[in-house]
């Protein structure tokens, strides 16, 4: 029988494609991990590795101190930011960095994304928020986005100066978000080209936002 751990390798590899695919990324950039179920123990990106190259045996398993376990290269330079994630919000399942074009805009200039768009109300339910600055190679990014994603609604936030870190249940959940980060960044941007974006009442936020996690979709049947 195939093991959770190789289970894991093969789904975050997989996941890779999709930052490739929605343009989330350029050259070795960003990086997707995901936390082993019921293990101190998560999966992630090798550093500097092109796209292309990846491969389930490629995958780097890490202890939640960001320690590698297991693995052949060194593991992605984000690596502490993840595991500090994963340490200090047990519930999340997956981790996704992005440096998106419109998302990092907005990063730049340290500016959230408002909450415009119906399908940012049912995606994250609040703004996008920023993240402090902080540079890479310790746990200080890892901080930034527990700071600030704690108690909030957003999978997504926007480190200054830097770009999106998403969280989820799981590693897919995680990319999903980042999707969805950088097309309303487009969209809000574009929208801002044209005059000011019409703000949406917080009862409907609200509404949307509760309606989308509950009733949209394929909901699993009583028993």
């Amino acid at each position: 029988m195939t093991s959770p751990i190789d289970l894991l390798r093969r789904q975050v590899s997989d996941l890779h494609q999709e930052l490739v695919r929605y343009d989330l990324v350029v050259w070795t950039a960003g990086n997707v991990s995901g936390r082993v179920p019921g293990e101190d123990l998560f999966v992630i990106k090798p550093s500097g590795v092109p796209y292309d190259e990846l491969t389930p045996d490629t995958m780097i398993l890490c202890d939640l101190d960001g320690n590698v376990v297991e693995g052949d290269h060194a593991p992605s330079s984000d690596t502490a930011a993840h595991a500090y994630v994963y340490r200090h919000l047990p519930e999340v399942g997956g981790v996704v960095h992005t440096h998106s074009t419109y998302a990092c805009a907005w990063a730049a200039r340290g500016e959230a994304v408002p909450c415009v768009l119906t399908a940012m109300a049912d995606e994250f339910g609040a703004e996008i928020p920023i993240g402090p600055f902080a540079l890479i190679g310790d746990d200080s990014i890892g901080r930034g986005i527990v700071d600030t994603l704690r108690g909030h609604r957003s999978p997504a936030v926007l480190m200054k100066s830097h770009g999106v870190f998403t969280i989820g249940r799981d590693a897919k959940a995680a990319v999903k978000a980042a999707v969805m980060c950088e097309d309303v960044a487009r969209t809000v941007h574009i929208s801002r080209q044209l005059g000011q974006p019409l703000p949406i009442a917080q009862d409907d936020i609200d509404s949307l936002n509760h309606r989308y996690r509950n009733v949209y979709g394929q909901q699993r049947a009583a028993r």
